[in-house]
């Protein structure tokens, strides 16, 4: 007669364990629980050199700047003009980007924009180079305290508010990407 009691107490305490685990699964906090674990700014601006270009067009159409122009009569193959035309092939000058310029630190460094040395070569022609587009990063890294780490751009304010050794939850889909903006305190 005790076996079968046993039997009924072990099935009812797996039942309400999985029951529980479940409940939780669904109703409990959602997302996954890390760490904040890192904080770091990158400022980044890409440099540009002035090159020279070869291209091909219609005479009549040359790029403002076009240089080195050798011509020759030619029918158009796309028959959207109806007799022969002068074609040019020249060269043109053009702003290219070259490589790009980093600054990088912590928390507790000042962000800074590099100061890269250019290359300045006579005007007109090729080999000068020049600052262009500008970008900065606000980054903190998130761990799940295994082998999860998660990487989030922020806005500079919210970035200055964080600290780390904060606990967080943030949503991550199937997939292992955490949806960032939507990154709440844990209570737990």
């Amino acid at each position: 007669m005790r076996r079968p009691r046993l039997r009924v107490l072990v099935l009812a305490a797996m039942v309400v364990g999985t029951v529980g685990t479940l409940a939780w699964w669904i109703f409990g906090p959602a997302g996954v629980r890390v760490e904040l674990t890192r904080r770091s700014w990158r400022m980044e601006i890409v440099v540009e050199r002035l090159r020279a270009e070869s291209g091909s067009d219609w005479c009549d159409e040359l790029p403002a700047g076009a240089f080195d122009i050798s011509r020759r009569v030619i029918q158009d193959p796309t028959g959207r003009r109806a007799e022969p035309g002068e074609h040019c092939r020249y060269s043109v000058l053009a702003w290219r980007r070259s490589w790009i310029v980093k600054q990088e630190g912590g928390p507790d460094d000042r962000p800074t924009w590099p100061s890269p040395p250019l290359r300045l070569a006579p005007p007109g022609e090729p080999g000068s180079e020049r600052l262009g587009a500008r970008e900065a990063f606000y980054e903190i890294e998130l761990s799940d305290g295994g082998d999860h780490l998660w990487t989030c751009r922020l806005d500079p304010a919210r970035w200055r508010e964080l600290r780390v050794g904060q606990r967080y939850r943030i949503p991550v889909d199937r997939f292992g990407t955490a949806d960032c903006p939507r990154m709440y305190p844990s209570r737990i």
